[in-house]
């Protein structure tokens, strides 16, 4: 091991003998008492030096190796420790390109912040690198998130979309004005292409020649420009997605209004089936509303997708995604976020398996004891 105290967590001094690791609330941690030659031991924790040669520097300042011992456990244990070298074989491939990790270390470092474990951060990130997410929607909202994904160190990002690019499509984050009038699939390629920090992985296991079978879909992010078919997803679009298990999370803009969620996680919350039948349950004249506004017999809306709207839209549920992927699950998670111009106050609303929905989350979860399909709203505050 060759410990290395975390350079994303800013140290300061709070007293004396008391110092403590992070600014924010959320991640920051106190250490104490620390007494002066355990500070300037401190110093010595930047990953250069093993256990023993560490060991053997403390002794010069009178701490034994016990003592050397305790503080490096309780470091590690308070998720202050990072290592490099613990992160894997994979991780450690990725360790030696240095183009990459250039592009990837604010990325590392905020996953270390997350993931304390030593080598955490670097293990995910190669974790990343494995994986393949479809992005079905070329929009405003669909390229960026593709985008960022990909410069996220997503191995594999596919877009899915018809049609050719046009003025409204053109994004900061998205595709750029020289995409106009270009197949709209083709366009995303390349700006996933742009994104990425180096080139994906090649998987192991394959003979010199062979045709490499893709791996699976990890998530499919579902980001059509018709914000509609986010906020009131068709059932049946998903139901192959529901019946090979593969999570899905929406995300969109409908009428200056930005939606992020749910992310579904098949058989285990509310899908977009559940979600319409809990609407019909609350407004009788929904389901007739719903099919005139799907049938587009009054002429296709004008998208009200503000610039600003999108971008956040999108970077939110990228950050969900990857949360996702990095093996959380965030509060989009059988939930759905919402935030209207002008206020943009983040509300959610949790989208509870129901009934008499055939994705059969509702019949699992009376199974497990923890069926509860009620509406509830709170803010995203902290």
């Amino acid at each position: 091991m060759h410990p290395m105290l975390k350079p994303a967590l800013r140290r300061a001094w709070r007293g004396r003998n008391t110092v403590q690791f992070g600014v924010t609330p959320a991640h920051a941690v106190t250490l104490g008492p620390v007494d002066i030659a355990t500070g300037s031991f401190l110093e010595l924790l930047d990953g250069t030096r093993g256990l023993p040669l560490l060991r053997e520097e403390a002794r010069a300042l009178d701490l034994s190796d016990r003592h050397v011992n305790v503080l490096v456990g309780r470091l590690a244990e308070a998720g202050l420790l990072d290592d490099a070298r613990a992160a894997g074989p994979q991780a450690e491939i990725l360790r030696h390109r240095a183009e990459v990790m250039e592009r990837q270390r604010p990325d590392v470092a905020s996953l270390s912040v997350v993931h304390p474990g030593p080598g955490e951060g670097l293990r995910r990130m190669a974790a990343r690198r494995a994986m393949r997410v479809q992005v079905r929607g070329a929009g405003r909202v669909g390229a960026s998130i593709a985008a960022v994904l990909s410069g996220s160190g997503v191995g594999q990002v596919e877009v899915l979309d018809g049609g050719r690019a046009e003025p409204g499509d053109v994004a900061p984050a998205g595709l750029p004005p020289e995409a106009v009038g270009e197949r709209r699939d083709v366009a995303a390629r390349r700006l996933v292409r742009r994104a990425a920090p180096g080139s994906a992985p090649r998987s192991g296991g394959a003979e010199r020649g062979a045709a490499l079978a893709p791996p699976g879909l990890s998530l499919i992010v579902v980001a059509p420009r018709d914000g509609l078919s986010v906020y009131a997803p068709v059932p049946d679009t998903a139901s192959p997605w529901i019946a090979s298990g593969t999570p899905h999370l929406y995300a969109g803009v409908i009428e200056a209004t930005g939606v992020v969620g749910p992310l579904v996680l098949p058989g285990g919350t509310g899908c977009a089936g559940c979600l319409e039948l809990h609407r019909a349950d609350r407004d009788s004249q929904w389901p007739r509303m719903l099919a005139q506004w799907r049938s587009g017999r009054r002429g296709a809306a004008v998208p009200a997708c503000d610039l600003g709207l999108a971008t956040a839209v999108a970077g939110l549920a990228a950050a969900h995604a990857l949360a996702f992927l990095d093996g959380e699950l965030p509060a989009s998670t059988g939930a759905r976020w919402e935030a209207a111009l002008p206020l943009l106050e983040w509300r959610s609303e949790r989208i509870g398996p129901h009934g008499d929905c055939t994705c059969g989350a509702a019949e699992r979860r009376r199974g497990a004891g923890a069926s509860d399909s009620r509406p509830a709203q709170d803010t995203m505050a902290g």
